[in-house]
Order: C-alpha cells, then structure tokens, then sequence
C-alpha cells in the first residue's frame, strides 16, 4: 500500500474503541487509534481522527455492556447519526470474545467492527498492519479498493457488454461430534456493475449436515397477506436493482464447497431455485445462468516443466508457476467443461491450483473468456493487494459462512439463528 490510495474511499465520520486488553495502555490505545485514523486517511479514505466516544477500556467478560454503554451514549449524543465504526482490541487469547463482539454488534446494535489483536497493537513497526486494517475498514464503510482497468473502461469482457451479476456461494458445517448444530449456508452477490467488486453477503441456517443450500428461494402463504415469496437469491436481485438501477441479463454463479458425487443434485435444486427466484420477480424475465463449482480440496499439483528457468518466465522467485497459469486438457476431464487455474503467486511450499467445474451454461463461454475473466477477478479480493487463490465472491461467501458460526447461541442450537441488520448486510461486514 505504500504510495498507493484505494479506488474509492469510504467515509467514517463517527467511531468509537473499546480495550479489552490488559495488556495495553490507555495511552498506547489511543497513539494506535491516531495512527490507524491516519493511515485511513493517507490510503483515501474520510476519517474523522477524534472518536465520538471516548476510548474505552473494559475487561472481556463485560463486553456485551460496554458494547451496549457505548451505543447508548453516542445515539444520545448524536440522536439523527449512527455510528460508522467500532474498533476493537483484543487480547491475543480471547477465547469466544471475538464471537461475541461479532454477534452483539452486528446482529443486534447493527454496528460494524474492526477488532485488534495485542501483539499487533504493540508492535513497534506495524505500517503494513495499519494498511491492511484500513483496507478492510475501507470496505466495511462502502468503499472500493481496488477495481479491474477493463471494467473503469468499459470493456471487461463477459461483464461490461449488459449488466451481469456475479454471486457466490458456500455451506460450512458443523465439527465433527456435534450432532445438533445446524449447517450455514451464505450467497454474497456483486451489488456494482461493471466494477464487480463491492458484494453484500446474506447467511440462513439449514438442517445438520445439508449441502444443498434451503434459503436461496421460499415460498410461503401468510394467513394474512396471502402467498408470499423471498429467499437470498431474490433478495440480492432486487439489492442489485437498487444500487444499479439495472436488471442482470446475466448471471454467474460461483459455488463452494461441493463434492464430484453431488454436482448433479445441487445444479439440479440451485438452478431451480435461481429460475424460480427471477420468476418471482417478472414471470418472463430468465437472465442467462452460468454455474461453476470451486474445488480447491484436491490432490492435484502443477509443477514446471523447467524448475530452473526463472528467466524464461515458467517459474517465479519460490519455485512455483507464475499465477494465471491454466491447465484445461490432458488430466481434465475429456469431455466435460473443466479447468485447473493458478491465480495466485506461490510465497512458500508448492502452490495449489483451484479446480472449476462448469455445470451450466447459458451464456456459450469459451474456455479462454471464462478463464480470463475468472483470473481476472483474483486481483479484486478485497483484504490484499494481491491476488487470491479462488475467486473472490466464492472467498467471500467463505467467510460470511464462518462468521455466521458466531451468531448461534449455545440455546438455539436446534436451527435458529440471528442475522446480521439490513445497514450491516449491506455492507462487507464479513471481512
């Protein structure tokens, strides 16, 4: 990040802080807070350097007070503001602090956070923490860090020629041993067109053990208003009506976390689910549909053929493939739409590619659009200015899955779940 600003910067007028560690300083706390404000605002963003409320220090059993405390006391102070931002530090050792904080904030004040670690907190020469906290602030607050040069120009291909949503998807399961807890299923979807960066992530709780995603459409008759339709996939449509004012003629659907053995079933019900979700809405209207799965838990390895020829431009400084290396033939499969791709450059040990199945598609890609426009993706991962090993919205839909863990109370652990506040799923509080 050094000499670099993000795209477009988001503002955070107020905010507050909070020092559950023992181990930090009042005066330590309040040096870091400057710094990191400084840092937001270097990198691009509006930051208000003084905080709305007063840093305060509490210890980690009374978080969920002090977190209500500080709530009260700036929306009395500020009655027609909310507040942008809680930063949060946290001991190294926090047990199920983190959880806490995320539930509390999100699901029940609709605050978004950005917590701390001690030994980050301490550390003498912490710029690059500084700038990486600022870029997962920065679109927590509706900013944009990074964007592809083809789409700026209006000539991304697959992408900016009609408007075209992108979603992703992913169920995360409970350990094993834990017989009761339910499965969590999370779709994030682009909200922007053709940038494709800035994605809001919806997350619903299904039955132990489901792969087949429950919530992306539901049907239901109300006693009093009569049939009434919703779900995420929906939800996300009309969001990304709202923000572009532009109905998607295309969709592509990147989904997580499935097994060869169930490709069939899951295109089978999410298809349908993704069909009857756009009917709802227009009953002529059918944008194209692509489906590709993600599979990056595989035993598979790409080597160079020259493990010596750095200057022939093969392998890069650790050994590795350069990123954006494809495989589509020969240990593909010989007849179905498949591909290996490396987009990311290794840093240690030997990289692994994903592996991208196409299921489904509507839109006639050819192997290199496809391919192309799925590295090209790689490069927008919000969190580093590098580029990732699976494309971003299937990462994203990850980690909205995980975070969703946090929202089950040890009570509710038959299905319920609380959700995250519509000023909170807006935004990319998963990151």
């Amino acid at each position: 990040m050094k000499d670099k600003k993000m795209v477009n910067g988001g503002q955070v007028k107020n905010w507050s802080c909070i020092n559950f560690s023992e181990y930090v300083s009042e005066d330590v706390a309040q040096e870091f807070c400057r710094d990191l404000a400084n840092m937001c605002l270097v990198s691009g963003m509006k930051f208000t350097l003084q905080p709305a409320v007063n840093i305060q220090t509490a210890p980690p059993d009374e978080v969920e007070g002090v977190l209500r405390w500080v709530f009260q006391e700036f929306s009395e102070s500020h009655p027609k503001e909310q507040l942008d931002l809680l930063v949060a530090i946290l001991p190294d050792n926090n047990g199920t602090l983190y959880g806490e904080l995320k539930r509390i904030c999100e699901t029940d004040l609709g605050l978004l956070s950005q917590c701390c670690l001690t030994k980050h907190v301490l550390k003498a020469r912490k710029q690059q923490y500084l700038a990486n906290l600022a870029l997962k602030i920065n679109v927590k607050a509706g900013g944009r860090n990074t964007v592809l040069a083809d789409a700026l120009n209006g000539c991304l291909p697959s992408v900016t020629d009609e408007p075209t949503i992108i979603f992703g998807a992913d169920v995360t399961h409970p350990h094993p041993g834990e017989d009761s807890s339910p499965s969590i299923a999370a779709v994030v979807a682009s909200q922007d067109w053709p940038e494709v960066t800035r994605y809001a992530g919806l997350v619903c709780a299904q039955e132990h053990r489901e792969e087949l995603i429950q919530g992306l459409f539901k049907s239901w008759n109300d006693p009093v208003k009569g049939q009434q339709v919703g779900g995420m996939i929906r939800d996300l449509m009309l969001s990304f009506y709202r923000n572009t004012r532009e109905k998607p003629a295309r969709i592509i659907f990147y989904r997580d976390g499935v097994s060869e053995g169930q490709f069939h079933q899951v295109l089978l019900h999410e298809l349908d689910a993704i069909r009857k979700a756009c009917a709802s809405l227009d009953t002529n209207y059918q944008p194209r549909v692509t489906f590709v799965v993600v599979q990056k838990r595989h035993h598979t390895r790409l080597f160079p053929h020259n493990h010596r020829d750095k200057e022939g431009r093969t392998v890069d400084e650790s050994g590795n493939i350069y990123p954006g290396t494809v495989v589509d033939r020969k240990i593909c499969h010989p007849t179905e739409f498949d591909f290996y791709l490396c987009s990311h450059a290794g840093i240690q040990g030997t990289s692994r590619p994903a592996h991208y199945h196409v299921l489904w598609d509507e839109n006639n890609f050819t192997a290199d659009n496809l391919q192309t426009l799925t590295n090209n993706l790689c490069y927008t991962y919000a969190r580093c200015t590098r580029s990732v090993s699976i494309v971003p919205p299937a990462y994203y839909a990850h980690l909205a899955a995980f975070r969703a863990r946090f929202y089950m109370k040890p009570e509710s652990e038959g299905g319920s779940m609380a959700v995250p506040k519509d000023n909170v799923k807006r935004e990319m509080f998963y990151c």
